[in-house]
C-alpha cells in the first residue's frame, strides 16, 4: 500500500490501483491488496495538484461480493469534501 501511494505522489499509477466508480471520473483511486488472504483497500484522490489525499484505508470484511460497503462509500465522500476544503484553504 505504501509503495502504491509513493508511486502516486511521484505522478505514476501502481499496477494494484483502479478508479473507484461513483466519484465522477478518475479523481478517486483505490489500491487493492491482499493481506493474509483478506482484501485491504486504501482510497485516495489526485484531484488536487499539491498533494495526494488518502481518504480511507480499511480491510474488507464482507465475504460475498466485491462492492465497497455503503458505509465506507459515505465515509469516503465525507473525507473527499474535507480534502476539497483543505485544498481551497492552501491555495
Amino acid at each position: 500500500m505504501g509503495y502504491a501511494l509513493y508511486v502516486a505522489q511521484c505522478g505514476g499509477k501502481h499496477r494494484d490501483t483502479k478508479t473507484l466508480h461513483g466519484f465522477g471520473g478518475a479523481g478517486v483511486v483505490e489500491v487493492v491488496k491482499d493481506f493474509r488472504g483478506d482484501p485491504c483497500r486504501a482510497v485516495y484522490t489526485l484531484r488536487y495538484a499539491e498533494a495526494v489525499y488518502v481518504l480511507h484505508a480499511f480491510q474488507k470484511k464482507s465475504t460475498t461480493g466485491r462492492e465497497t460497503s455503503r458505509r465506507d462509500i459515505d465515509f469516503i465522500k465525507q473525507r473527499l469534501r474535507e480534502a476539497e476544503q483543505i485544498a481551497k484553504e492552501k491555495s
